[in-house]
């Protein structure tokens, strides 16, 4: 009943997703009240299995969606680079086929909120190091925070193909207190295909 409270405030459709998860484990869509009861059930079964976890959250299912990543890098001084997005929507089992940079989603307005708001998030916490914060996408522009990283992905090198930009150097530079050199970011495009 918790579970049906919470998606009618959500709107439906609703995703309803392993707190623990990854890969697509535990996750269930729901269309209504019927189908979030039994969704739950399940997701919280599959997550126990496979994460040792039960607990579970429910998001706004987003149709048509685009998954986007901003890269970043932060210092210790509290400056917070944000690099060209990676669009990694093209997915097989939820997990990551194509990644390519920039997204042909994104009008500039969009690409620079999220920008801001991912340099707003890695302030806020007092992030130091390379992240990657996530967000999906809908078709008319809006965008949902997903997650954040803190650590470098599989598909950073896209950003690296298309800044010039050595993540892990720099990485290892905030590491050892250095902070971040006043311009990084240059415009390219790149694709990376997993096979």
């Amino acid at each position: 009943d918790d579970a049906c409270k919470v998606a009618r405030q959500v709107g439906y459709p609703v995703m309803i997703k392993a707190s623990a998860g990854g890969g697509g484990k535990g996750m269930r869509i729901a269309w209504n009240d019927e189908e979030a009861k039994e969704g739950y059930r399940l997701s919280s079964e599959e997550a126990a299995m496979s994460f040792g976890d039960d607990r579970l959250f429910i998001e706004k299912f987003i149709e048509e969606p685009h998954h986007i990543e901003i890269q970043l890098l932060a210092d210790n001084e509290g400056k917070v680079v944000c690099f060209p997005e990676r669009e990694c929507s093209v997915q097989r089992r939820n997990q990551k086929v194509l990644e390519e940079s920039p997204s042909a989603l994104l009008t500039p307005e969009v690409r620079a909120e999220m920008c801001r708001q991912a340099a707003m998030l890695a302030k806020a916490v007092n992030y130091r190091s390379a992240g990657t914060v996530e967000f999906l996408a809908d078709k008319n522009g809006n965008f949902y925070f997903l997650e954040m990283n803190t650590r470098l992905q599989v598909e950073h090198p896209v950003t690296e193909y298309v800044s010039g930009v050595d993540l892990v150097e720099h990485m290892l530079k905030i590491a050892g207190q250095q902070p971040l050199p006043d311009s990084l970011t240059t415009e390219g495009i790149a694709e990376n295909i997993r096979g």
